[in-house]
């Protein structure tokens, strides 16, 4: 290898890393589809609400959306987790906002969930389980290897750990005070636009901090290569027990 050669295969080795990178958080979050599909349902029921106060045909509109969306997934037999986690997430809009009869109360199991994911990323980098680790390593075949076999992994997870904590808890600190003092319109509407941007930085914050860290220890691939190896070690242990047998087997002969 030339000292040309290297540069080389490092910047290729790093475009393959960063690849794999972004595919993975593709997969685990849902690309543009998913995004679409969390955005959706909210935005039809701000829309008909602001335009004719009506919580249950703005309720039924929501819900009957992310339900058509979940059936177009099934139909392409596509992944349905971030689909059904939407209707999920609106059918308790829905109902609790119908068993209250606040219009507002439709986005608030979303916002205490937001809540609750943002107290998760934190505690559990604190306690040295940051989650977005836990989330994406069988995504990246690492499964918790990162956890003693790669420091520098886990630092990573744990930077991109905070990075959404933190930015979810400013998006809360942000909603919460809407929720007592603006209208349902006023809330929507600015729920709506905050859907798409914070969790973009989180994921791209997240793209930075994997680019830059250890490749990821592929633990599946090393289980196959050690079965592999004890398969070979049988059968090698098989055939010279056979042979064993054979030569005993001739000097017996010939004895006789």
């Amino acid at each position: 290898m030339t000292s040309l050669d290297k540069p080389t295969e490092d910047t290729t080795q790093q475009q393959d890393a960063r690849a794999v990178t972004e595919a993975a958080l593709f997969e685990a979050f849902g690309g543009v589809r998913g995004m679409v599909e969390t955005v959706v349902p909210g935005l039809l029921f701000v829309t008909i609400f602001t335009i004719n106060k009506d919580l249950h045909w703005s309720a039924i509109a929501a819900l009957a959306v992310s339900l058509v969306l979940v059936v177009v997934r099934l139909a392409m037999k596509d992944t349905v987790k971030h689909a059904f986690s939407g209707v999920f997430g609106v059918a308790f809009g829905v109902v609790f906002a119908m068993f209250t009869g606040n219009a507002k109360d439709f986005y608030l199991p979303g916002m205490l969930y937001t809540l609750g994911l943002a107290i998760a990323y934190i505690v559990t980098t604190l306690a040295g389980v940051p989650l977005i680790g836990l989330i994406l390593g069988p995504v990246f075949k690492e499964n918790l290897s990162w956890r003693t076999r790669n420091p520098g992994r886990k630092k990573a997870y744990a930077k991109a750990s905070w990075a959404w904590g933190l930015i979810l808890l400013a998006k809360c600190a942000i909603l919460f005070p809407l929720y007592w003092w603006a209208d349902t319109a006023q809330l929507g509407w600015v729920l709506v636009t905050l859907k798409i941007p914070p969790f973009l930085l989180a994921v791209w914050l997240t793209w930075v901090f994997l680019a830059k860290a250890p490749a990821p220890i592929d633990v599946f691939a090393e289980m196959e290569a050690e079965e592999k190896a004890e398969q070979e070690r049988k059968a090698a242990a098989a055939a010279a027990a056979g042979e064993h047998g054979e030569s005993t087997g001739g000097r017996h002969r010939r004895d006789g």
